[in-house]
């Protein structure tokens, strides 16, 4: 017999977890660092461990902020740090899933499954089909009509092209 609640669906924990404004912002700086690195002619081992590391560092001050930002009396409420910390683990979650594909990708290379120049580009371009995808959902969540939730899909997906360029520009 279970009690509280009942458990979520799929489509609810995607829909809060990883269609949200912190997994287009983790996807956009994964491909920020996946540029300055990169273009500093590293190893796709080595920029690897830097999108690791950085996005780490950034989803723990993501999570710190936000539990300080809504500790205390919020939305007319007294909520407390528990309650705080765990809303801000929720909503950073899709920072740290959207480094997940690109990562994976960098370790290809790592290991040497594919050249080094071939896994940063396909990280990248990845990147940019990620955020195509998160607009498309955003906007198909929202009611819009097809046209619509397509240019919510390139519209997102053009801030992964402006880091295609940028990383062009400085190779």
């Amino acid at each position: 017999m279970t009690t509280g609640a009942p458990r979520p669906s799929a489509a609810h924990v995607l829909r809060t977890s990883f269609v949200t404004e912190e997994s287009v912002y983790g996807v956009i700086l994964v491909s920020g660092m996946i540029v300055v690195a990169a273009g500093h002619g590293e190893s796709s081992w080595q920029v690897f461990w830097t999108v690791l590391i950085t996005v780490l560092v950034f989803w723990a001050a993501h999570v710190y902020a936000g539990t300080v930002a809504h500790h205390g009396f919020d939305d007319g409420r007294m909520v407390g740090l528990g309650e705080a910390f765990r809303g801000a683990l929720r909503r950073s979650f899709g920072m740290l899933v959207a480094a997940l594909i690109p990562s994976a990708i960098l370790l290809l290379g790592a290991t040497r499954a594919i050249p080094d120049t071939l896994a940063n580009w396909t990280a990248l371009w990845t990147g940019v089909v990620v955020l195509a995808v998160l607009g498309f959902i955003a906007f198909r969540r929202r009611g819009a009509s097809v046209l619509m939730q397509v240019i919510g899909a390139l519209g997102t997906a053009a801030f992964g092209v402006a880091m295609i360029v940028l990383k062009a520009l400085v190779h």
